[in-house]
């Protein structure tokens, strides 16, 4: 609850963080974790909703396969997808939370081209009309979710540069999300 509080104008990362420890930590966590951010996501308070929404994209980048696993199921994505939906939640969803739903669908479809059943919700938003087009994934978001670390990380040569990166991750200015994003790069390609 402390991750999505809608009382507070910005989210808690350190809740964010704890909630996906917790996640990582509890056995059921990844099958469990996604229905109750699918509550909170369908919340009628807008700052409550868009908390969630961070809470589910950390999650994605932070929770591995298994969370993957179950925000790739219809059970899930028809939950996201009610949000947008004038038949359910659409007719009083806030603009920004639709958005918002929208842009995660859609970097998904980039970020995870395996799973079908992700492509073939955003398709059918998109022949329903109720996604008109593909909305423009910022620079922060173009880098798929990380993989699981390998034992040896490139990061591990460079003890610079891996805090240097530690750092920019945890901060919320998209500016050192971008720097990230460039570091990151610049790693790859030595």
């Amino acid at each position: 609850d402390k991750a999505t509080d809608p009382s507070v104008a910005e989210e808690s990362w350190e809740c964010v963080q704890r909630f996906c420890e917790q996640v990582n930590a509890d056995a059921d966590g990844p099958s469990l974790a996604p229905r109750l951010l699918a509550h909170k996501i369908q919340s009628p308070q807008e700052a409550e909703a868009l908390h969630a929404l961070t809470v589910l994209e950390t999650c994605v980048n932070n929770c591995g396969e298994r969370f993957h696993n179950e925000i790739a199921k219809f059970r899930f994505l028809n939950e996201l997808i009610k949000v947008l939906s004038p038949k359910y939640h659409g007719a009083w969803s806030s603009e920004k939370v639709k958005s918002r739903v929208t842009e995660i669908i859609f970097s998904w479809t980039v970020w995870f081209p395996q799973e079908v059943k992700i492509r073939d919700a955003y398709q059918m938003l998109k022949k329903q009309g109720i996604v008109k087009e593909d909305p423009k994934l910022p620079e922060d978001k173009i880098l798929p979710p990380p993989s699981p670390r390998p034992q040896n990380s490139i990061f591990d040569t460079d003890e610079e540069k891996s805090k240097l990166l530690a750092r920019l991750l945890r901060s919320s200015h998209a500016e050192d999300l971008q720097a990230a994003n460039r570091l990151i790069k610049s790693v790859i390609r030595e």
